[in-house]
């Protein structure tokens, strides 16, 4: 039977409501640019700058959904041995020691 793997609080996932607020205003700042896109495209005047700010407004949604739903991954390289080198402490190993 396979252990789960050990989580460390370095590598815990914040809880849901810090993630919602999270993606939120990822999400929000993105639409946020979004807007300022559209209303510089319009201030610009014709030109190669209005149609990419253009294009910038319109995939930005995209991304910014990307982004929103970019699951929390926390990662800090630590893992545990585990195979023939791994040892468990237990109550009896103490007991062998003399302890």
């Amino acid at each position: 039977m396979a252990k789960p793997d050990a989580v460390r609080i370095t590598t815990a996932r914040s809880s849901a409501a810090d993630d919602m607020r999270s993606r939120q205003r990822r999400y929000a700042i993105s639409m946020t640019i979004r807007i300022v896109c559209f209303v510089a495209a319009v201030a610009v005047g014709p030109g190669v700058l209005r149609w990419v700010l253009v294009a910038a407004a319109v995939f930005l949604p995209l991304f910014a959904v990307i982004m929103a739903n970019a699951g929390d991954q926390r990662d800090d390289g630590f893992s545990l041995p585990d195979g023939p080198g791994a040892h468990e402490l237990t109550a009896r190993d103490d007991e062998d020691r003399g302890k």
